[in-house]
């Protein structure tokens, strides 16, 4: 159960009154200097770290440094409302957000203020933004899975419900089209997710754009979109991953299964950045301030699987960094990795060559997400992904034109195939059943002896004929998500019927 910010207020104050000695602390103060975004407030001895504090002109402050001779304050307002003088009044409360059902469907500003134009939000309560995470009693181990719908994820770097895997790559890479993708998968998902997509520091238009997509596609009803815009003051950057966090911490705690998606936080240790060298803060590596790292840790720490106990809901995040020229040594980037569970890396080469998702299977890792994997993916991709390392390998070598053994051939031709498989388009992710069907006729050999330019037609044809001529296999996988040996056994069967039909059907276009 979570402690509600006046409890918080009412400990403190009671503590800061046994260390007053009966002096009369006040509970206002006086603006010592403004610009920037950032007021320099004295005479607010009592002021909590995160407190709101009232300006004149309805403009809200939020405390962040606590000084011997005064406190600093990041404005959530225009700052050329303020002047040097200015009486400032605290509130007692720390930064909160609203919270609630209410929330589903809308898009919001990390003050939770609607931004869509559909009308005011009734919520039924409000959140602290910043909380402890759960405790390591309170939780459990990862175990369900979280399906994305994309075939390389699945299958090789799968993702628990209560994870953190950092999705991190070049800009325009495909890293925000993996995040909406794995939206848009949630909607048939059993005890579906409720989604909310934190966008800090992004164009409006790109914001509405996703609005859209998941309106298009039946997601929005489900999702929460908190958008902190680029042209939006860096307070309220920095505050969007906690109020999105927050959000979703009310139905984790209802039990309810939360996915929340930080896209970017590479610019919100920017915005971090920009708040702590006006506030005087000292410059570290690269100016990031020197608690960089625990700004992300705090954050990101608060996703867990709750046990039964707690009520066994879940929050996942999947926190999105940007990289510079590929350099995943750079500071924030190895700070966001060392406290995620695996990494999904998107390579810009693999980008331009037409591999969609651009997914580099070698340092691309999920620690956890095996655990959550269902059994009949892990019975079909058991070792995929050690033979597309080994294909790698082999096509680095044989660019230099060295005579293969028949082996190697084989081995050639089998991973340039299943690395087409996998290619996937946007805004399409495929439901389990689809995808282990895939796989199987992939590791299994059904497209060793077909043209690479016919791989993915055949995938689809098989798969919408296996759902026509054999339903009950589908079915039966779709259900029991174990592969029998008997299932086995019709699978195969079917897929031979089915490549007879496709090499006939091929050999009459080629006559034609």
């Amino acid at each position: 159960m979570a402690i509600r910010p006046e409890e918080i207020t009412g400990v403190i104050r009671k503590q800061l009154e046994g260390f007053s000695g009966g002096m009369e602390l006040r509970e206002e103060g006086t603006v010592l200097q403004v610009g920037d975004g950032i007021a320099r407030v004295f005479g607010l001895e009592r002021a909590m770290a995160g407190e709101l504090l009232e300006f004149p002109n309805n403009v809200m402050g939020m405390v962040l440094n606590l000084e011997k001779e005064n406190v600093g304050c990041v404005l959530l307002g225009p700052d050329r409302l303020i002047r040097e003088g200015d009486r400032v009044k605290r509130t007692g409360r720390v930064m909160e957000v609203p919270v609630g059902e209410a929330m589903v469907g809308r898009v919001i500003d990390p003050l939770g203020q609607p931004i869509d134009g559909k009308g005011p939000i009734k919520a039924t309560g409000t959140r602290p933004i910043e909380v402890v995470a759960p405790g390591v009693v309170e939780r459990e181990s990862v175990n369900v899975p979280l399906q994305t719908g994309l075939k390389a994820i699945d299958s090789m770097i799968p993702i628990g419900r209560g994870q953190r895997e950092l999705i991190i790559g070049d800009r325009q890479t495909g890293k925000t089209a993996i995040a909406i993708d794995t939206i848009i998968n949630q909607k048939d998902a059993p005890n579906r997710p409720i989604c909310i997509y934190v966008a800090i520091g992004q164009k409006q238009s790109t914001v509405a754009k996703v609005a859209k997509t998941l309106e298009d596609f039946g997601a929005l009803s489900y999702s929460i979109i908190v958008s902190a815009a680029a042209a939006d003051p860096a307070p309220l950057l920095y505050m969007a991953p906690y109020a999105g966090c927050a959000i979703g911490e009310e139905f984790l705690w209802k039990g309810k299964d939360v996915l929340v998606i930080y896209d970017d936080l590479s610019k919100h240790a920017q915005a971090y950045r920009q708040l702590s060298l006006l506030l005087r803060r000292p410059p570290g590596r690269e100016a990031y301030p020197g608690d960089v790292f625990y700004l992300h840790s705090r954050l990101l720490e608060r996703a867990c699987k709750l046990n039964k106990k707690n009520g066994g809901g879940s929050l996942t995040a999947l926190p999105v960094i940007e990289t510079q020229a590929g350099d995943v040594s750079a500071y924030i980037p190895t700070n966001v990795i060392s406290i995620t569970d695996g990494q999904i890396y998107l390579e810009s080469g693999l980008f331009y060559s037409g591999v969609r998702p651009a997914v580099n299977i070698g340092i691309s890792v999920s620690r956890v997400g095996g655990s959550a994997q269902t059994k009949a993916m892990k019975q079909v991709a058991g070792r995929l992904r050690l033979d597309l390392a080994q294909y790698n390998e082999l096509a680095a070598f044989a660019q230099f034109g060295s005579d293969m053994d028949k082996a190697s051939q084989a081995q050639l031709a089998r991973g340039e195939r299943m690395v087409e498989l996998l290619k996937q388009d946007q805004y399409l992710p495929l439901p389990l059943e689809d995808q282990v069907i895939a796989i199987y006729a992939g590791v299994n050999g059904y497209l060793d002896d077909l043209p690479t330019a016919e791989v993915r037609r055949f995938d689809a044809e098989l798969r919408t004929w296996l759902r026509g001529s054999r339903p009950e296999l589908v079915k039966e996988i779709a259900e029991k998500k174990i592969l029998s040996d008997e299932l086995q056994a019709s699978l195969g069967k079917a897929a031979a019927e089915f490549k007879t039909r496709f090499t006939a059907g091929l050999k009459k276009e080629a006559v034609k």
